[in-house]
C-alpha cells in the first residue's frame, strides 16, 4: 500500500510538472573546431569533460543551453543537473527541461535526483538502458506548493555546496598528486629534501646520477595467478581472497583488502593460482589495464593480473607510485580487438629507475601523505552523500515538514 499524500500537497506525473526538450541529432558535418559548445552524455558524466563545437547557426530556442538551464539525461547515464559552463546547444539524449508554473526549478533538479533510481528500473533497453517518455506520464512524485518546495531546495542545495566543496577540495589534490609522481618519480628527492641537479640518460629517460636503472625481476619476486575450475563448486568460496577483475573498482586506492570472490584451498591446489603473501604490489594488464595496489593480507589473483613481491632493493610503496605514473604508458602499449592485454614477455623485460632504499621511502612517503589527505576527503564527502540521500527520502516525500513562515509564502 502506497503512502498518503501529506496534507496540502499533490501527487504528480513528472511530465505535469516542466516540460522536456530532447537535444537535437548532429551530422558528421555539424561538428567543428568553433562554435558553439556541445553538450554530450561525456559532459554530464564529468563537468571538466572537453567539448565539441556546433558548427552551424540553426539552434532552436528548445535546444539553446544557457547557464542555469537544467538537463535531464536520459540515457545511458540518469542524472540530472544545472548547466554551469555557459551558452551551449544540446545533443540527443538530454533533456533540457523547463519548469512549469508552480514549480521551483532547483526543487525539481533534487526531485529528479531523487527519482533517478526507481526511473532507472523502468527503463527500456539491453546494452543502452534509456527512459521512454511516455515513462515521465507514468511516475508520480508528491509535490508541495511552491513555498515549502523553495524551501526544501535551499535546503538540500546547501549540503550540494558542501559536497560540492569537498570533490574541488579533492580535485585538488588529485592535480597535486599528479605533479608531484611527475617530479619525485624523475627527479628525486635529493639533500634538504630539493629535487636532485645533476642527472643521466638511461634506458628510463633522464635519471639522477645516483640512481641505478633494473630489470623489475632482479628487484621483486613476479608472480601471477589463475582462475581454478568455475563447475567445481569446492574450488570457490573457501575463504581466500582472489583478486579479480570484479574488482577493478578497488584498485587505485593504494591498498586492496577484501575482494568480491574467494576462492578455496582445493582451489589454490588443484590450479596455477598461488596464495600471494601480503605486501605485494598487484596490477591488472587486462581490463583496466595499470589498475593496481598494495595487498593488505595473504591474496591470490586470477590471471589478468601481475604480483610483485618487493625484495630489499625496492620499496612496495614505490613501486606502486611508479606504476602509477606510468599507467599511461601501459595503456598505450596493450594490444587487443575485443580485449586489450599486456603480455607476460613484456614484464620479463621491464626496467625501473631504483633509487637508494632511504629515498625510496621517502619518495613513496610524500605521495602517501597525500593520497591520505585524499582518502579522508572522500570519506567525508560520502559520509555527506549519505546524509543528503536521507535528507531527500525525508524531505521530499513530505515525512519530514520544513517550516515556512508568512513572508516567504508572501515571497513566492
Amino acid at each position: 500500500m502506497s503512502n498518503p499524500v501529506p496534507d496540502g500537497w499533490s501527487l504528480q506525473p513528472l511530465s505535469a510538472l516542466a516540460n522536456y526538450y530532447n537535444g537535437r541529432a548532429f551530422k558528421p558535418e555539424d561538428w567543428s573546431g568553433e562554435g558553439l559548445p556541445i553538450i554530450r552524455i561525456a559532459q554530464i558524466n564529468n563537468r571538466n569533460a572537453d567539448l565539441d563545437y556546433y558548427a552551424g547557426d540553426d539552434v532552436s530556442d528548445k535546444n539553446y543551453i544557457r547557464n542555469g538551464d537544467l538537463l535531464f539525461s536520459w540515457s545511458a547515464t540518469l542524472t540530472a543537473l544545472l548547466w554551469d559552463r555557459g551558452d551551449a546547444v544540446l545533443n540527443q539524449h538530454i533533456f533540457k527541461v523547463e519548469e512549469k508554473d508552480g514549480i521551483d526549478r532547483l526543487f525539481l533538479h533534487q526531485l529528479i535526483l531523487n527519482s533517478i533510481d526507481p526511473l532507472a528500473e523502468l527503463s527500456h533497453g539491453s546494452t543502452m538502458k534509456h527512459i521512454k517518455k511516455g515513462v515521465l506520464d507514468e511516475y508520480c512524485v508528491e509535490t508541495p506548493p511552491l513555498p515549502e518546495q523553495q524551501k526544501i531546495a535551499a535546503i538540500l542545495s546547501t549540503v550540494d555546496d558542501v559536497i560540492e566543496k569537498t570533490r574541488a577540495q579533492i580535485d585538488k589534490l588529485k592535480d597535486l598528486k599528479t605533479g608531484m609522481m611527475q617530479e619525485l618519480l624523475t627527479k628525486g628527492i635529493g639533500p634538504g629534501g630539493v629535487p636532485h641537479t645533476e642527472f643521466k640518460d638511461s634506458p628510463v629517460g633522464r635519471i639522477p646520477v645516483g640512481w641505478d636503472t633494473e630489470l623489475l625481476d632482479n628487484v621483486a619476486k613476479r608472480g601471477s595467478g589463475h582462475t581454478p575450475d568455475k563447475s567445481k563448486g569446492e574450488y570457490w568460496n573457501g575463504g581466500i581472497k582472489w583478486i579479480s577483475l570484479s574488482d577493478s573498482d578497488r584498485l587505485d586506492k593504494l591498498y586492496i583488502s577484501e575482494s568480491q570472490k574467494q576462492i578455496s584451498d582445493l582451489g589454490i591446489k588443484n590450479s596455477s593460482a598461488v596464495l600471494h603473501p601480503a605486501g605485494i604490489v598487484v596490477m591488472s594488464r587486462d581490463a583496466g589495464i595499470g589498475k593496481s595496489a598494495i595487498t593488505t593480507c595473504p591474496m591470490a589473483v586470477s590471471q589478468h593480473f601481475m604480483a610483485w613481491n618487493c625484495g630489499s632493493r625496492l620499496d612496495n610503496h614505490y613501486l606502486y607510485y611508479l606504476l602509477q605514473y606510468w599507467k599511461p604508458k601501459f595503456e598505450a602499449i596493450a594490444i587487443g580487438s575485443t580485449i586489450k592485454t599486456i603480455g607476460l614477455p613484456y614484464f620479463k623485460k621491464l626496467l625501473v629507475p631504483v633509487p637508494p632504499i632511504e629515498e625510496q621511502h621517502k619518495i613513496a612517503a610524500s605521495l602517501k601523505s597525500v593520497d591520505s589527505a585524499v582518502f579522508e576527503l572522500q570519506k567525508k564527502e560520502a559520509s555527506i552523500v549519505k546524509v543528503k540521500k536521507a535528507l531527500m527520502q525525508d524531505l521530499l516525500t513530505g515525512k519530514v515538514r520544513v517550516k515556512v513562515d508568512n513572508k516567504e509564502s508572501a515571497v513566492a
